[in-house]
């Protein structure tokens, strides 16, 4: 039986969330560090691009699996916010930017675990029958 791709993907995501939260929260951490230079990761679509389409091949015409996921995240510097700038001291946070952040990526996880439940109960009603 092939593995569910749904799984895999949201478990993908829950990771990408997971750095990305990490990363927000040494952004907030390090908010009055001098010359501390905020950072953010790559944006999850390059993640997407990177995961192989894996359907079975019926018709030698159908696309063929040729590339190689990449499970690493990158973190890099982020995009300079026009309303901070840097600061005085060398510092690129904006705590109203980072806590936005947050809330978005809370929103996401909350929204890849009512996915993920979601097709699990559909999953388990078709078992049942």
């Amino acid at each position: 039986m092939q593995p569910i791709q749904l799984f895999d993907l949201a478990s993908r995501q829950a990771s990408w969330l997971s750095v990305r939260q990490q990363v927000v929260s040494t952004n907030i951490a390090n908010a009055n560090t001098p010359k501390y230079m905020a950072k953010d990761v790559t944006p999850f679509n390059a993640v997407l691009d990177s995961t192989p389409v894996r359907m079975a091949r019926t018709n030698p015409g159908h696309m063929t699996d040729s590339s190689q996921l990449s499970d690493e995240v990158d973190v890099v510097k982020a995009k300079l916010d026009q309303e901070i700038g840097v600061q005085e001291s060398g510092n690129s946070v904006g705590i109203v930017e980072e806590m936005s952040k947050t809330g978005e990526i809370k929103r996401q996880y909350e929204l890849n675990a009512a996915l993920v439940k979601s097709f699990h109960r559909m999953m388990l009603m078709t078992l049942k029958k």
